[in-house]
């Protein structure tokens, strides 16, 4: 929304809490109270409407959803309604790699709606990130109690993004015309060198701990057993993610040294 404000678009969102909105600047009329899990409350909300970016997807569960509910059904209601209201095209911002790893539930729900959107008949286009800074909390997490813990050697790759860098790109596609857009941020990363720069953050020595893959099959294999999705869904995510390569073409400025600078400074005010 940041980057549709700055460049002076015409533009609304929805929200079932439109507070939070308001607060980022938006005006009352640019705010649509909804709940994109139930249809009813979409009805008639995008006359006039071209365009429709979807962001909807969760990682970590609540209010008794699943994946299929959100990341495929609420999706699949605001797609319905674009339809219905002759919206040209639809963005749909999703995650790189989805199409290999549908056996995971949250990539299930999602790649299941891809399929959909292939097959409706509207212009669209599907952006794939390499995951983004926030995600990378994860190692700042534990770097702040002074080592990282790491599956495997740490030499897998990944250019994660700044999401302020990742709206450029959403806002760029309403524009051409690329189906698929596979995004990533400046820097190409081990996880090793992501560990150095959550600890050097920190001011912490440096301290990796490299696990055998073999506790990672016994600990995802026990989380599946003895818990719910809501708590072994976004473990399962994280760690298939880390687990290969995850490379994208290079966008934007921002860099994850900096990003986790700013983290602990804005931790330990």
């Amino acid at each position: 929304m940041k980057e549709l404000l700055f460049r002076g678009m015409d533009f609304k969102a929805i929200a079932r809490n439109p507070d939070k909105l308001l607060g980022l600047g938006l005006k009352e009329d640019q705010v649509i109270k909804a709940e994109v899990t139930n249809p009813e409350t979409l009805n008639g909300t995008m006359t006039q409407t071209d365009i429709i970016i979807s962001t909807v997807g969760i990682t970590r569960q609540k209010d008794g959803l699943t994946y299929m509910d959100v990341d495929y059904q609420a999706n699949m209601n605001l797609l319905h309604e674009a339809k219905d209201a002759g919206v040209s095209k639809f963005i749909y911002v999703s995650v790189i790699g989805g199409e290999q790893m549908r056996h995971l539930k949250i990539m299930e729900a999602k790649e299941q709606f891809v399929d959909a959107l292939k097959l409706w008949g509207l212009d669209y286009s599907v952006i794939r990130p390499n995951g983004f800074f926030s995600d990378m909390k994860d190692f700042l997490d534990m770097a702040k109690k002074g080592k990282v813990y790491l599956f495997g050697n740490g030499e897998f790759k990944l250019n994660p993004i700044h999401g302020s860098d990742l709206a450029k790109v959403v806002v760029d596609s309403i524009e051409n015309n690329e189906k698929e857009v596979v995004v990533g941020g400046p820097d190409i990363l081990t996880q090793n060198e992501i560990a150095q720069l959550a600890l050097q953050a920190w001011k912490r020595p440096i301290k990796i701990s490299h696990l055998p893959n073999w506790v990672k099959r016994i600990l995802l294999k026990a989380l599946k057993t003895f818990s719910s999705s809501k708590t072994y869904g976004p473990f399962e995510f994280f760690l298939a993610m880390m687990a290969r390569d995850n490379i994208a073409p290079r966008h934007g400025v921002h860099r994850l040294e900096n990003f986790f600078t700013q983290e602990v400074d804005r931790l330990t005010r």
